[in-house]
């Protein structure tokens, strides 16, 4: 195949930016598509219609012959339409095609839990069953096949099951490759064994051998074992979630048996956003060139918080999700020496209600030290990037992680510990060759990051100089989608040579 042919792709997910977000998946979902068709391919999205996206907004309109269309799951006959619109970019637009059952998702305005109980809705796997069955009805009647079928995460799971097992002999369905990308490995789509019969997918599969894991209905290793080719977001935690139960979330062996197949590439950043030279969010625009009008978005920062900024006392940004895994627990254990120490520390967040309370509390007790927002503000996120002098993520494991890339395009210097997308994005700093981007530490704990936090605040404070030089380089890196799009390119090109 010569590197000119250009691709049919159909991006299969749950969830894609502006229509609806629940995280990182999202962003993709709507950056990858839109950067391959600017290269010249040919891409789709099929995306279910939940009740939050809002149909006159984005002018979601009815296909005469992708209406009322009909499949059975279980006993039941279930009736969906696939509506039309455009993911509309800055430089391109996207035909996408929605998924629309008032039943499984319209009547819904949350994705996979119900914001009541904050339980996983009981028949998620009835809901992404059609997701996957959709796709077969999508190609059946428009009559265009894609090279390629990218499925992302467990919702799309079963995609590459029903393209291997009933399909297979389907002179349609022959030529197509499925890739299968993992964003966050921890949810799986788990289900029990006795709901097999509503995938109509064949007895075969109905084993440890197929879909099964340790008794339940897995989707997301059905996407490890029937995809032809598995992509995760960076190169180190590629290797991590085959080679560490730690990481692998108990499908470390199905990885291990595909590692030949698995491929690493770092997420993008979207720079028509993300970028201090062009962000309308911030009060001055800077660049490596005028850092002196960073101080502006400090100045803001602190005023928004209500505390005074000083020169030689660093402000620390933290915006995450407050869960264990994203390093709260160190923060936690290490509060009152991190209280102890010549800085300003700023969180915004949202996650479980024990760190709300935790950081809530602390935020009345150390109110000239710590600053926090309990929600999410886009607005404040920018400032945080902008504003903040340092960024502090001590994940405990971190697939891929945007805001260390953001942080490094805003001259905001990263102190993150060595994993996944962390360790291929933040080089720690050498101080005799003057190479390196941030503070990096290895071990998973609250001492060896509060040691690293002290060698970047010595060098802030003694040695303005380096510490400009660790900002600079950090602000020359180049995360664009266009370098992350190419590689999935060479992978789609393999499978389909």
């Amino acid at each position: 195949m010569s590197s000119g042919k250009k691709l049919k792709i159909l991006f299969a997910t749950s969830e894609v930016v502006p229509f609806i977000k629940t995280g990182g998946l999202a962003d993709v979902s709507s950056a990858l598509p839109q950067k391959l068709q600017e290269m010249g391919h040919f891409v789709r999205i099929i995306v279910p219609k939940y009740g939050a996206i809002d149909e006159r907004k984005f002018k979601i309109h009815e296909v005469v012959r992708l209406k009322d269309l009909k499949i059975n799951i279980g006993e039941n006959e279930v009736v969906f339409s696939l509506r039309s619109s455009f993911l509309i970019g800055p430089k391109t637009r996207v035909q996408i095609y929605f998924l629309d059952n008032p039943q499984f998702y319209g009547s819904r305005h949350s994705l996979y839990t119900d914001p009541l109980t904050g339980e996983d809705y009981p028949d998620n796997d009835e809901r992404f069953i059609l997701l996957a069955r959709a796709v077969f009805e999508l190609i059946t009647k428009l009559g265009w096949t894609p090279d390629i079928i990218h499925c992302n995460d467990w919702q799309t799971g079963l995609i590459p099951a029903y393209l291997k097992s009933t399909y297979k002999n389907d002179p349609i369905f022959k030529p197509i490759k499925t890739l299968f990308t993992i964003h966050n490995l921890s949810f799986q789509g788990i289900f029990p064994k006795a709901n097999f019969y509503k995938t109509a997918l064949p007895k075969e599969l109905d084993s440890e051998k197929g879909i099964l894991h340790k008794g339940k209905i897995n989707f997301l290793k059905s996407g490890l074992l029937y995809s032809d080719m598995i992509t995760t977001v960076s190169e180190t935690y590629a290797k991590e979630i085959y080679k560490d139960k730690d990481f692998g979330f108990g499908l470390e062996d199905v990885l291990s048996k595909r590692k030949k197949d698995l491929y690493g590439i770092i997420n993008g950043i979207d720079d028509t956003i993300w970028n201090p030279e062009v962000d309308n969010k911030i009060p001055k625009r800077f660049s490596s060139k005028n850092l002196e009008l960073k101080k502006e978005s400090k100045q803001t920062l602190a005023n928004n918080f209500n505390f005074t900024p000083k020169e030689d006392t660093p402000v620390i940004g933290m915006i995450s999700r407050l869960f264990d895994n994203k390093g709260m627990d160190l923060i936690e254990k290490s509060f009152a020496e991190l209280m102890k120490l010549n800085i300003h520390l700023v969180i915004l967040g949202t996650g479980d209600k024990k760190y709300h309370k935790f950081f809530s509390s602390m935020g009345s007790k150390y109110h000239n030290k710590f600053s926090c927002y309990i929600g999410f503000d886009d607005e404040l996120a920018h400032l945080i990037e902008a504003g903040s002098d340092m960024f502090l993520m001590p994940s405990k494991f971190e697939p891929c992680g945007l805001n260390q890339m953001y942080s490094l395009m805003y001259g905001t210097v990263p102190i993150v510990r060595k994993t996944g997308g962390l360790a291929d994005t933040v080089q720690k700093f050498n101080p005799k060759n003057k190479t390196g981007n941030g503070f990096v530490f290895e071990k998973y704990s609250a001492k060896e990051m509060v040691t690293e936090i002290k060698n970047a605040i010595k060098i802030f404070t003694s040695d303005k100089e380096t510490w400009q030089t660790i900002m600079r380089n950090g602000m020359k890196s180049d995360f664009s989608w266009l370098n992350s799009s190419k590689k999935y390119v060479d992978l789609y090109k393999k499978l389909t040579d």
